[in-house]
């Protein structure tokens, strides 16, 4: 099994980088490949089954995609193959049909999925989230410079529950195509949604997949989730 996190480097705002700390040690027989920033992704060149993008600056976000234009053939090939791509924060904008800045300059990018990304530099967006993928509940937060726009219902990743969606009033939150997962929700997402966390190693064909810490994950998910449910305000 071979994962590949880009970019660990620049891609690792808001603590993102617990993500594939946490899947290293979930999965310790797996190979995981952390691509530096001076390298071009290894899944361009080689069989993968997974691939993680953390969050990045607005610059690194233009300077990566620069580096995948181009390339969409060979993304779309591997997400066909069923390919995890797994995106937190602004990452998986780059995954859309533009970026639009606040000047109205649009940025092209890699028209994989339907959408579209609008920055709000500078006002960010905070906000607790809760909502539902498929019969599970999933938590985090969102701090962002920017809303997504135009999520088709099939494209969808999780139905929002209370807090900050795709855009101010959207009742979606993050892009779901083949195996592509973005999600705008930040920081330890897979520590925080244990559930989740086992559907994706089932996904990579972990018979009764066994998380680490797995009782103290659940323990620590179920007190966040009752207190997400308490009547509170999110935004």
């Amino acid at each position: 099994m071979k994962i590949e996190v880009l970019y660990p480097e620049i891609c690792c705002l808001f603590g993102d980088k617990a993500n594939m700390r946490y899947f290293e040690m979930c999965l310790p027989q797996a190979e995981f490949i952390k691509t530096p920033v001076s390298e071009m992704p290894r899944f361009l060149t080689e069989d993968v089954d997974m691939v993680y993008f953390g969050s990045c600056s607005e610059s690194n976000q233009e300077r990566i995609l620069s580096r995948l234009k181009g390339k969409e053939d060979r993304i779309r090939e591997l997400l066909d193959k069923g390919v995890i791509f797994l995106m937190t924060g602004n990452s998986f904008e780059i995954m859309g049909d533009y970026i639009k800045k606040p000047d109205g300059e649009k940025i092209d990018a890699l028209g994989i999925v339907s959408f579209y990304a609008e920055r709000t530099i500078p006002k960010r967006n905070n906000s607790l989230f809760l909502g539902k993928f498929g019969d599970m509940e999933i938590v985090g937060c969102t701090s962002r410079f920017s809303h997504s726009y135009e999520i088709s219902e099939g494209n969808a990743f999780i139905n929002v529950t209370k807090g900050l969606g795709a855009n101010v009033g959207c009742k979606v939150e993050g892009v779901k195509h083949n195996n592509l997962f973005g999600t705008y929700l930040l920081g330890p997402f897979l520590v925080q949604n244990p559930h989740f966390t086992k559907y994706l190693m089932s996904l990579l064909g972990v018979e009764n997949p066994t998380l680490a810490f797995e009782e103290d994950a659940f323990k620590a998910y179920e007190v966040r989730l009752a207190e997400y449910k308490r009547d509170i305000v999110f935004e």
